[in-house]
């Protein structure tokens, strides 16, 4: 259960931060330089559903795995900055491997 937990949050990770990485890098120019307003209303609409996801996913393992508040913090702080699940996913795919199965 503890693995099956922590994956589900790393798989929701990498969708948020790529759902991320979209809205910034295609979905922004398409509205701004191509007068396309609708790529940002579904894009951001699915970021936004991916980030809840994210959060909700962050605070199972925070209370089932028992995870300091300094990681919740940095689970946090990650889905904020571009590229930051993927780099604080390198952290959680050490800590599952390390889990057995």
């Amino acid at each position: 259960m503890n693995k099956k937990t922590l994956h589900r949050f790393r798989m929701i990770g990498i969708a948020e931060g790529i759902s991320f990485l979209v809205l910034l890098l295609i979905a922004m120019p398409l509205k701004y330089f191509l007068n396309f307003p609708q790529a940002v209303k579904y894009v951001g609409w699915l970021h936004g559903a991916l980030f809840v996801a994210y959060i909700y996913f962050a605070l199972t393992v925070f209370t089932v795995l028992k995870k300091s508040f300094l990681w919740l913090v940095k689970a946090g702080i990650a889905a904020f900055v571009p590229l930051g699940t993927f780099i604080f996913d390198r952290e959680l795919k050490k800590e599952e491997s390390g889990m057995g199965s």
